[in-house]
């Protein structure tokens, strides 16, 4: 696992933000679009995202993130770390718990914030999709359904 700090006069990175598992692995499913840019993610240290993640640039989060008020604390310092050291040209996210505090502090320092909603809440909107809302620069869904929920959303297709 690499945790070097980049030069911040280095290129701008994507900062891909994600728990482990199925937001990870939507993530992932991008790797066409995000492959010709240096990228940097923020996932938790579990041996599946660090086997699935070798070679990559990757800063683990601290886990769990649903109701652990402490945790949220960490990874809002770890925020403000990596936001701080790294260019970072936008951060794109599908949640869970670990984005709120990078995409709250990556659009108060004016870095463009993508929410990818997961594709396996159709009927609802997610936890994180709400607290994460105001603060988005673009906001993605997977299906037209969930567009009920969010009009402003692109449907992207599935990832998955």
């Amino acid at each position: 696992m690499d945790t070097t700090v980049e030069d911040p006069a280095g290129p701008p990175a994507l900062l891909l933000v994600g728990s482990s598992g199925g937001h990870l692995a939507q993530l992932l499913a991008l790797r066409p679009w995000y492959e010709r840019w240096p990228r940097c993610w923020v996932t938790f240290d579990t041996p599946e995202a660090v086997s699935l993640l070798t070679g990559e640039d990757l800063v683990p989060a601290y886990h769990p993130t649903t109701r652990n008020i402490p945790n949220l604390l960490r990874n809002a310092w770890l925020a403000v770390r990596v936001l701080r050291q790294r260019r970072i040209a936008a951060v794109v996210t599908t949640g869970a718990g670990v984005a709120v505090p990078f995409v709250v502090l990556a659009w108060l320092r004016g870095i463009p914030t993508v929410y990818i909603e997961v594709y396996d809440r159709i009927d609802t909107a997610t936890l994180t999709a709400r607290l994460c809302r105001p603060f988005l620069s673009a906001m993605l869904v997977q299906w037209e359904e969930q567009r009920r929920q969010y009009p402003e959303a692109t449907v992207v297709g599935t990832l998955l």
